[in-house]
């Protein structure tokens, strides 16, 4: 397995090549997770001059036959913002050894369980009301990604898509945790509908269950052309 190291929107210099084969060891890697696919590290740069303290990210993505890992950093050089994503790789790879050997024999949650052992579990109802963005006449429209921003910035979108296999809330949790992010997206291998875990407090976390409405899913399409009136 090779480390692929590459830039978005700015050069890689091969010194830099060379100082990430040489803190991420693959041997030490490999110890920790012997079914490891590939290693990416992405490095970008912030063109903003008022973050010049962290105008350098990395980002460090381990594929292997478990679940992603992921690890990302922000410093005013891409050396330093490097070292420490390293660092949360290190510490989420052995959360991830440790918590594989100490779940053998464990059980996981069903979904009926979850408001037991998850405090504030939150479940998503047909009840609120949309809510839209107020248009103004004269705010000029640009398009960002897939979406339409009005007016000025400042608005970061990056888009991403990923496959998903169905799993439980408790491999959600444990997913996110390794990712190192607030909230996980997943398909629940129950109700097989979209979900999210997030974290609230401390070690609170909540749940977002979607659902698809009757009413909608049975409302034919509209008609294409046709007047509205009698």
């Amino acid at each position: 397995m090779d480390i692929v190291v590459k830039g978005r929107k700015t050069e890689v210099p091969e010194r830099f090549r060379k100082h990430v084969a040489e803190k991420l060891k693959l041997e030490k890697i490999q110890k920790l997770d012997g079914k490891v696919i590939s290693l990416d590290v992405e490095v970008s740069k912030e063109p903003n001059p008022r973050q010049a303290d962290r105008c350098d990210r990395v980002e460090i993505t381990l594929r292997s036959r478990g679940p992603v890992i992921r690890a990302e950093a922000a410093a005013s050089d891409p050396y330093a913002a490097l070292d420490l994503a390293a660092e949360k790789l290190d510490a989420r790879l052995r959360k991830q050894h440790d918590k594989r050997y100490s779940r053998r024999g464990s059980r996981r949650l069903t979904a009926a369980e979850v408001p037991d052992h998850v405090p504030g579990a939150a479940t998503l109802n047909g009840n609120g009301n949309p809510v839209h963005e107020q248009e103004s006449d004269g705010v000029p429209t640009k398009k960002i990604g897939s979406l339409e921003v009005k007016g000025e910035g400042p608005l970061i979108v990056r888009e991403k898509t990923h496959v998903a296999s169905p799993m439980t809330l408790d491999q959600a949790l444990y997913e996110m945790e390794l990712v190192g992010h607030d909230f996980y997206l997943f398909v629940d291998s129950e109700t097989k509908e979209p979900s999210v875990v997030y974290r609230r407090h401390a070690y609170d976390y909540g749940v977002i269950h979607l659902s698809t409405d009757p009413m909608v899913a049975q409302a034919p399409p509209p008609a294409a052309g046709g007047t509205l009136g009698g």
